[in-house]
Order: structure tokens, then sequence, then C-alpha cells
């Protein structure tokens, strides 16, 4: 009995420490190619004046990575550190799914953030990450409160 509950404790402060390097990888891959600047990220959305396309190449190497990586990690029954794969399994196009994109894309080009950069950019103590962290959890809970919970408690 002992010996599967430190199998099971094992298994889990490895995931965790997976978890955390992930993030901590993913971070400095963030703030090496820019991604944490907004004036970076505006200047590549903004196509028709001074555009800068750096942004598509650190793009382009995530892509690089990930669908080669996704062909093998599918191959395999489960997760090296857990017991099954979470994959999404909607493929309906509807209107929370566009609208929810363009809410992503209009705050992306007016605060020069998306989730992921925000939250390393408050490292740097950069008001302009703070606001939008608190904004995008204000947004969050309000999105909760209004939708996800009514939608739950509502009979089908």
């Amino acid at each position: 009995m002992w010996l599967f509950i430190f199998i099971d404790i094992h298994r889990w402060s490895y995931s965790l420490l997976t978890v955390f390097l992930s993030g901590l990888l993913f971070r400095l891959g963030l703030t090496i190619s820019g991604m944490i600047n907004p004036a970076k990220v505006i200047g590549f959305l903004d196509l028709f004046g001074n555009w800068d396309p750096t942004l598509l190449l650190v793009m382009g190497a995530g892509l690089m990575m990930t669908v080669p990586g996704f062909h093998f990690i599918m191959k395999r029954k489960e997760p090296l550190f857990g017991t099954k794969f979470y994959l999404p399994t909607s493929k309906d196009l509807d209107a929370k799914l566009v609208g929810g994109a363009i809410l992503f894309g209009i705050g992306w080009g007016i605060a020069g953030f998306c989730p992921g950069p925000a939250l390393s950019a408050m490292a740097t103590l950069n008001s302009s990450a703070l606001m939008f962290v608190v904004a995008m959890v204000i947004g969050m809970v309000l999105h909760h409160l209004l939708i996800a919970l009514p939608a739950q408690s509502s009979p089908t």
C-alpha cells in the first residue's frame, strides 16, 4: 500500500516539476522573442505602417516544434505525467468562439498583450501588463458570473 502512495506522490511531483519547467521555458521564449514588449507586438500588427515581421518567425518556429511534437505525442496511449490527454472534442464554430476570438484580437491590438506575455511581463512590474492582467481577471470573473454560471444552472 505504501509503495503505491509513494509512486503516486512521486509521479505527481514529477508532473509539478514538468509544469514548472515548461512554464519557465515558455516565459524565457516569450522574453527572448520580444513578445512581452507591447511595442513589438503592435509593430507586428501594423501591416500598413511600420510593420515588424520578426514575430512571424517566432510563430513559425513555434509551429515547426508543435506540429511534429503532436504527431509523436499523440501516438502514446497516455501522457508521461497523467492518465489521459485532455483534447477539445467540439469542432463547432459558434458565436461564443467567434466573439471570443474577436475580443482577443481587439485586446491584443489595443494593449499589445495576450495572456501569456502579459503574465510574463508582470515580472518586470510593467504597469500596462499589470492593468491588462487585472482587466483580464475581471473579464474572466464577469464571464463566469454572467455566462458560465447561468448556463450551468439552467435546465436543458
